[in-house]
């Protein structure tokens, strides 16, 4: 990712605000426009992870005649492959949102220099901030939950009736819910330690954008592990204790949907924490508290 290259998109538009406190308005801007794409990023994921997991039931259906164990093989790739894309995608997603939001940092750096806002202006818009990023997390999860789609046998959304869907629902909630919640208090206490303390931006930019990657880098190589393994063990387990093919097909469906759904709310858990955490920390370090 070229810093220089977002550095110079994101110039004008500073200049363009560049009176009095306007600069801390496009800084606001900006950090809105970077938040909708990645809800939209956030929606076409899950869109795409639906269809995934409605061509995994489809490759089960054609398969079911063949020996058990060669459609537990089948079910297992196809799994493993829908959480790779996911992952990658959400590891893409996390990586734009730093590169893009430390150029909006240094841009609003440099242009803030004249800056005659006080410090109550400067706090407000700090506020302000983090309460619009708590209301996009909210969005961002509705959207996410409500628009992955569903079946009649239950799927992962709103959509579906019946089956395990309502349960992994609840569960994509509460993971990312919490998620949410963890994240705006870490960046609330980085927000009062920056105006409070006064500690140099350009290191806690450093030290944030750091931070984030590594979380990032962590969770996809923990959640990679873990469903690898739980849907081996599971499928494997639920082959072996069902004898008739169809059953057994059935019952990994069920597996494949679910792990699929988990997939789903890491992707979105990783993606909201993400753009909450850095946007609300772009915004806190482009303002100039005296």
């Amino acid at each position: 990712m070229d810093f220089h290259n977002l550095i110079i998109i994101f110039e004008p538009m500073y200049r363009y605000f560049n009176y009095k406190c306007r600069n801390v308005v496009s800084v606001v801007v900006v950090v809105v426009v970077v938040l909708v794409v990645v809800a939209l990023v956030v929606v076409v994921l899950v869109e795409v992870v639906y269809v995934i997991v409605e061509l995994v039931e489809l490759v089960v259906v054609v398969v079911e005649v063949v020996v058990v164990v060669e459609v537990v093989v089948v079910v297992v790739v196809v799994a493993a492959v829908a959480v790779a894309v996911v992952v990658a995608v959400a590891v893409a997603v996390a990586v734009v949102i730093v590169a893009v939001s430390v150029a909006v940092a240094v841009v609003a750096k440099r242009q803030i220099g004249s800056s005659s806002c006080s410090s109550r202006s400067s706090s407000s818009v700090v506020v302000v901030v983090v309460v619009v990023e708590v209301v996009v997390v909210v969005v961002e999860v509705v959207v996410a939950v409500v628009w992955g789609g569903g079946d009649d046998d239950g799927g992962y959304g709103a959509g579906g009736g019946g089956g395990g869907g309502g349960v992994v629902v609840v569960v994509v909630v509460i993971v990312v819910v919490v998620v949410a919640v963890v994240v705006v208090v870490v960046v609330v206490v980085v927000v009062v330690v920056i105006v409070v303390f006064m500690v140099e931006v350009v290191v806690v930019v450093v030290v944030v954008v750091v931070v984030v990657v590594v979380v990032v880098v962590v969770v996809v190589v923990v959640v990679v592990v873990v469903v690898s393994v739980v849907a081996v063990v599971v499928v494997v387990v639920v082959a072996v204790a069902v004898a008739e093919a169809v059953a057994v097909v059935e019952v990994v469906v069920e597996v494949v949907v679910e792990a699929a759904a988990v997939a789903v709310a890491v992707a979105v858990a990783v993606a909201v924490a993400v753009s909450v955490a850095v946007a609300v920390v772009t915004v806190a370090v482009a303002v100039e508290v005296p």
